[in-house]
């Protein structure tokens, strides 16, 4: 019995392997993608390992000295053991290790509010499309409702009722984001709940909890995929441009977004480093993101497949 046990679940295994393997080859024969993810890759490690590989500490501010505030890139003061190598800001801090440490929010701000908007809705998308009739009706309604409004007005309506802070932000953009995901995983199910597996699960008398997460969810991931790489991208944007405006989070631990609203008043002046730096660093974070999403997206979708 366990050695019928055990053929079996390698039988399942194989194919799964077999499908893994064919995405990764699929997705090394982009050379633009494979740039990209390993851009994201390096970033996403630097923020991991924030501490083993800045100087200092940007959240410490015993660490901080407000007479080293403006130095240009390569200085290095007398009172400090290291270089400023991208220069400092106006509060003293190490332009290099404000970045790395403000990477650390930004994926984190990412990564979390993606993550959970797309569990909720998953959740609504599925029950929408499997039962259908009033219930499909008014969370469609409230889909459309929502994604009718732009997503940072949303954002700011929300967070003027919340309150500033990171972890209100994490709340606005899950708001901003679980519609999407209920949009997406609805279309995908309506094609699948009509086919033939989903009707011998209903003629087995299996539940509808079952049938929905065992084998209605499994056949709407890969577009879920596609759409969770893209919406990281924009979770990230929107963070950056809530905390530009002042609303993310706080300026004792900036994000990228913050950092860059520091240095933008002093443009102008010639201290281009405390803006265009933290800027560099966001534009390159959002374009992995997307390079990696778009060939996902490719690699994921059978229709393209030869």
């Amino acid at each position: 019995m366990e050695i019928a046990m055990q053929t079996e679940l390698s039988k399942k295994a194989r194919p799964r392997a077999s499908m893994l393997k064919r995405i990764a080859i699929d997705f090394a024969h982009s050379k633009v993608a494979m740039a990209g993810l390993v851009v994201l890759a390096l970033l996403i490690l630097a923020a991991l390992f924030a501490p083993l590989v800045t100087p200092q500490n940007p959240y410490d501010l015993n660490q901080l000295n407000v007479m080293n505030s403006h130095l240009p890139p390569g200085a290095r003061p007398d009172d400090q053991t290291f270089h400023f190598w991208l220069g400092s800001d106006d509060q003293g801090r190490d332009i290099y290790s404000g970045i790395v440490y403000g990477l650390r929010i930004s994926l984190m701000v990412g990564f979390v509010s993606t993550g959970v908007a797309l569990a909720i809705g998953t959740l609504f998308g599925l029950v929408a499309a499997y039962f259908g009739g009033w219930v499909d009706g008014l969370i469609m309604r409230i889909v459309d409702l929502q994604l009718s409004f732009p997503a940072m007005l949303i954002a700011l309506v929300l967070l003027a009722v919340l309150g500033t802070g990171l972890d209100k932000v994490i709340v606005a953009l899950i708001a901003v984001q679980w519609a999407y995901y209920a949009r997406t995983v609805r279309s995908a199910a309506l094609i699948e709940k009509n086919r033939e597996y989903i009707e011998a699960a209903r003629s087995l008398g299996l539940s509808s909890r079952r049938i929905l997460l065992r084998h209605l969810l499994p056949n709407c991931v890969p577009p879920l995929i596609v759409v969770a790489t893209m919406n990281i991208a924009t979770a990230i944007s929107l963070e950056a441009t809530l905390a530009f405006l002042g609303v993310g989070a706080p300026i004792t631990e900036p994000s990228l977004g913050r950092l860059i609203a520091n240095g933008y008043s002093y443009m102008l002046s010639g201290e281009y480093w405390i803006c265009f730096y933290p800027g560099v660093v966001l534009v390159l974070l959002i374009v992995a993101v997307n390079l990696v999403g778009d060939q996902l997206r490719d690699v994921l979708n059978p229709r393209l497949q030869k």
